[in-house]
């Protein structure tokens, strides 16, 4: 059983930074793939931010958010971070980290094997 633990949400204005981070127990290997979705407010569905495959430097970032959010991971710890940039009241809602299998990132609800709980971004204008 896979457990995923996230941190770092906040309420900030637009312009700020934050880190989200995510730390997994369980079964999650270096073969495995992390990731984050996020939900905003009044939306039903969940749209992928980023991913990353945990036992390399592949990665997938959002065509919404790139060049603004950076994801990055810690193998031996297996933790992944979602460095955000320039936040935007656009970029509010609850982050969720995911995990798939191999080295098949995350980028669609399908590909999902597991998620977390979720941390909640708010950016004010």
């Amino acid at each position: 059983q896979v457990r995923l633990v996230e941190s770092g949400g906040g309420s900030v204005q637009t312009g700020d930074s934050l880190r989200l981070s995510c730390v997994a127990s369980g079964y999650v290997y270096d073969t495995s793939s992390m990731g984050w979705f996020r939900q905003a407010p009044g939306k039903r569905d969940r749209e992928a931010v980023a991913a990353i495959f945990m036992g390399g430097t592949t990665t997938f970032v959002a065509d919404s958010v790139k060049g603004r959010f950076t994801i990055t991971q810690n193998n031996a710890t297996r933790t992944i971070y979602l460095d955000m940039t320039s936040l935007e009241p656009e970029d509010t809602g609850k982050y969720y980290c995911v995990t798939s299998v191999g080295r098949i990132l995350p980028t669609l609800p399908a590909l999902v094997l597991d998620w977390g709980q979720g941390t909640q971004v708010t950016v004010s204008s």
